[in-house]
């Protein structure tokens, strides 16, 4: 008998792999401090990302391009030490991996010091995947709407309407795949398209205004609590409405995900 037998297990990559070929649907939300961390692992939260989101609803900024490294290890660090059983996913921040030699230095950061299981990178980039995959660093990566590049993009759209632009989404997915990496965030792309790539990928894809077809769901932990000081999304949904506290919110979340019950036809594109 070890000294941690009283412990939850904590959940890997082998665990969410196997979710996803039994059907079990994945809950994720964003926390970005101790407390979150711990209400949501009590609840049965299944991921824990700790996202660059926080520069929006924790720094008040309109983007999250100014969030660094640093503030990003801090956070993950307060996320990662007071759960128990979620998986800890951590964001990779706005040009923390222009590099190879930049995307390992960072990522190790964030997993040395800050506790993350795994890292998350936005866009297309198989070869930074593999790079880090090499280097024993799981990787998630995000495709669809891709808020580090709002700029680039002219705001937040939904993505892959149009027939090439899917095509190229799922491109890009069997990319990512094929580099290494362990699993995928398809962020406001079109239900039908999401639904296409969780079937044709092995590992497990998590949507956000996605469609309830992703092997699991993800939402900004202030946007479901209605505590966001912008616009809830639309593909969000205000869990607080129904509920008497913010773990029953948390609790309905999770148990709306596993039963399919979220996202329903008005979140989805």
């Amino acid at each position: 008998m070890t000294i941690y037998a009283d412990r939850p297990k904590q959940l890997s990559i082998t665990d969410l792999a196997a979710m996803k070929q039994v059907g079990d649907k994945i809950s994720c939300l964003t926390a970005y401090d101790a407390s979150f961390s711990a209400l949501l692992d009590l609840a049965g939260i299944d991921v824990i990302l700790v996202g660059d989101s926080l520069g929006m609803v924790i720094q008040g900024h309109s983007s999250t391009i100014p969030v660094t490294v640093e503030e990003m290890v801090y956070h993950t660090r307060c996320v990662a030490t007071a759960r128990k059983r979620a998986f800890v996913i951590a964001d990779l921040p706005f040009a923390a991996y222009a590099t190879l030699e930049q995307a390992l230095q960072n990522s190790a950061r964030l997993m040395q010091a800050g506790g993350a299981q795994m890292v998350k990178l936005e866009g297309s980039r198989p070869e930074v995947v593999g790079f880090l995959v090499n280097q024993g660093i799981p990787v998630c990566g995000h495709l669809g709407l891709l808020p580090q590049s709002v700029n680039r993009l002219g705001g937040y759209r939904v993505q892959g309407r149009h027939p090439e632009d899917a095509q190229k989404i799922l491109k890009d997915a069997i990319a990512l795949e094929k580099a290494g990496a362990d699993l995928l965030i398809l962020e406001c792309v079109p239900a039908k398209l999401a639904g296409e790539i969780a079937r044709n990928l092995g590992i497990p894809v998590i949507g956000i205004g996605a469609g309830v077809d992703c092997d699991g769901q993800v939402l900004v932990l202030y946007d479901m609590l209605n505590i966001s000081t912008g616009n809830r999304p639309r593909f969000s949904k205000n869990f607080m409405a129904e509920a008497e506290s913010i773990e029953g919110a948390i609790r309905h979340y999770h148990q709306a995900v596993k039963a399919l019950e979220f996202p329903s036809a008005e979140h989805c594109y």
